[in-house]
């Protein structure tokens, strides 16, 4: 198979079942996003906002393009503006990894490092996160830049709605019983739920927070910082969407690193924290009285790989 370039590379990742970590009842498939180019599912949000852009005439050939990112984003946006000739501004909390920022770099993205005001170092909040998107957005205003406002725009949701939502459905036939999904900007969990939930109200959609962190369940936060960078900041995302959502589930910091460990040694997937807490939630599910059905089928997602941490 050849591909005529790189953005090509985005979408159509296989799912993978797991047969080690979980051996049943039950079974879990991982949709393997980290096999994306830029190592992440958001390489899927990238490409679909800068793709309506161009289309609505928001971004032109060789304009700049500015985003906040915790780095995952910025991957996957310095591939797309590589490709299409748009020089990339990533502005990143100094919080985040820094062979985050040493990816973007070596993708010849200009890094922009804002102070933490609130969290410390691998574990970035939502005050830190604000921080970072007010810079984001005085960069655009100076420089003429495109401002992806990835939280915001709806790009992020459709990316899922129309790519990541339909794939899943294809690959097994619709016949599965459960979605799980950490939220960051929310768009992967708003366009999987909502395009599973137009073809079959009765898939359960359910949400994974950081243990401590669980704004959307409505719980008080008592842990602002932990290590599933890229989701739980404190705020619920604007494209949020309640109507999807069955069931809310918790991970804590010393179980994403049981799992992110268990995945590397048993499954041989050497993927990031948010990834091991699907996995953990979606075996915490299958362990709960949620589903009705006494063999049912989970999905999830390995959102990026274990290299950037």
């Amino acid at each position: 198979m050849i591909k005529k370039n790189a953005l090509e590379l985005i979408g159509n990742t296989p799912l993978i079942e797991l047969s080690k970590i979980h051996k049943g009842p039950g079974r879990i498939f991982v949709k393997a996003e980290f096999l994306q180019p830029g190592g992440s599912i958001k390489d899927r949000a990238a490409k679909k906002i800068i793709e309506l852009a161009y289309k609505n005439g928001e971004l032109k050939k060789g304009q700049p393009v500015v985003e906040m990112t915790s780095g995952n984003m910025g991957a996957g946006l310095a591939i797309v503006c590589n490709f299409l000739g748009n020089p990339l501004i990533a502005v990143m909390s100094e919080g985040n990894s820094p062979e985050r920022a040493k990816m973007l770099k070596n993708m010849a993205a200009e890094i922009i490092l804002t102070k933490q005001v609130e969290g410390t170092p691998g574990k970035v909040t939502g005050k830190d996160i604000k921080v970072a998107t007010e810079k984001a957005k005085e960069i655009a205003t100076d420089r003429n830049a495109f401002y992806v406002d990835q939280f915001n725009n709806i790009g992020s949701v459709l990316a899922h709605y129309e790519g990541t939502g339909p794939e899943i459905w294809q690959s097994l036939n619709g016949k599965f019983d459960a979605f799980v999904s950490s939220v960051g900007s929310g768009g992967t969990f708003t366009g999987c739920s909502g395009y599973f939930k137009s073809q079959n109200k009765n898939i359960l959609c359910a949400v994974v927070e950081p243990e401590g962190c669980e704004i959307l369940a409505n719980k008080e936060i008592t842990k602002s910082e932990h290590l599933l960078q890229g989701t739980g900041y404190s705020l619920i995302p604007p494209h949020w969407d309640k109507s999807v959502t069955d069931v809310y589930l918790s991970v804590s910091d010393e179980e994403a690193i049981e799992y992110k460990n268990l995945l590397a040694e048993k499954e041989g997937l050497y993927v990031g924290y948010s990834s091991a807490a699907n996995v953990c939630a979606a075996i915490k599910l299958l362990k709960s009285e949620n589903l009705e059905n006494p063999n049912p089928k989970i999905v999830t997602i390995l959102c990026d790989t274990g290299l950037k941490y």
